[in-house]
């Protein structure tokens, strides 16, 4: 069986010649550096958003900024423009790569170039460092994923809170080399006290009894598609519920499905090797997924 990623999509020529947002300027692909002195580069230390295009709007923008901007004061970052700029960028990167539709942008923003090669972030002097990938991008998924249960936890929101869209991804990097060497795509994450919470990338739901079950969102990000999920289906009277439940509800589930905003809704077809429902896109997931593109569709 070959690897699938939630993150698979359509080889496509134009990303060869795309131009890439650097600190203002925009460069040819081949061009657009960042320093080895950088803090995102040496640390880890920056945050980011991933943005989807959908018939020339980004969609739930105003999510994504809120998002970021939280994200940068708790980390104690000046991204260096306000909302206004941040939108700017990305329409200039935009009309730059002739995108409309089925375009995705990976927004990142470190503190910036530091003096020395040292952890202390009063050595970040030339800051921030922002910069704009975007790309054409059709998620292609061939089949259903595949995960495994790892040992590596979604921690505690004192050592580095799950919540914060931060460039230090080690401990999802790490859930994901251990899934792929149980055989399996992509990792699902418990949280400290043994309960189902995420996946190494993505949002997790579980459909049993008509009812979509997902974590209590305290150990993982809150994605924005995870959010409007919830939303839309509350909406069209599915009960939604938020809590604790356990690998053994997940094994017995009649359908599973991850979300994020690159894939929306990737259904899941095994899970540490049981079959989940029939393993093929269920009939819960296709009706959320009919609801989110609505939902999409009636931002334009």
């Amino acid at each position: 069986m070959t690897d699938v990623s939630t993150h698979q999509s359509a080889e496509d020529a134009r990303n060869e010649t795309i131009r890439i947002w650097v600190n203002g300027n925009l460069k040819p692909r081949a061009e657009a550096l960042v320093s080895v002195y950088d803090s995102g580069f040496m640390l880890g230390d920056g945050v980011w958003e991933g943005l989807r295009l959908y018939d020339g709007r980004w969609a739930f923008l105003d999510e994504h900024l809120d998002r970021l901007f939280e994200a940068a004061k708790a980390i104690d970052l000046d991204i260096g423009m306000d909302r206004a700029g941040v939108v700017a960028a990305l329409e200039e990167t935009r009309a730059a790569n002739d995108m409309t539709t089925d375009a995705h942008a990976r927004l990142m923003v470190t503190r910036g170039i530091k003096t020395r090669p040292f952890q202390h972030p009063s050595l970040s002097r030339q800051g921030p460092t922002v910069v704009i990938i975007m790309e054409h991008s059709t998620p292609s998924i061939p089949r259903p994923i595949n995960l495994a249960t790892v040992p590596h936890q979604r921690g505690l929101p004192m050592t580095q809170d799950p919540k914060l869209n931060s460039h230090s991804k080690l401990n999802c990097i790490l859930a994901c080399i251990a899934a792929q060497k149980a055989g399996a795509d992509e990792a699902l994450m418990l949280d400290v006290h043994g309960f189902v919470n995420t996946t190494n990338a993505c949002n997790f739901f579980i459909v049993r009894r008509g009812q979509l079950w997902t974590s209590t969102g305290d150990y993982c990000m809150n994605g924005i598609t995870r959010q409007k999920v919830i939303d839309v289906a509350r909406d069209d009277g599915i009960e939604v519920f938020e809590r604790n439940y356990s690998l053994v509800d997940t094994y017995g589930a009649d359908e599973a499905f991850l979300t994020g905003t690159f894939g929306a809704q990737t259904p899941v077809g095994t899970i540490d090797g049981r079959q989940i429902g029939s393993g093929e896109l269920g009939p819960m997931t296709k009706r959320i997924r009919a609801l989110y593109k609505a939902l999409v569709d009636a931002q334009a």
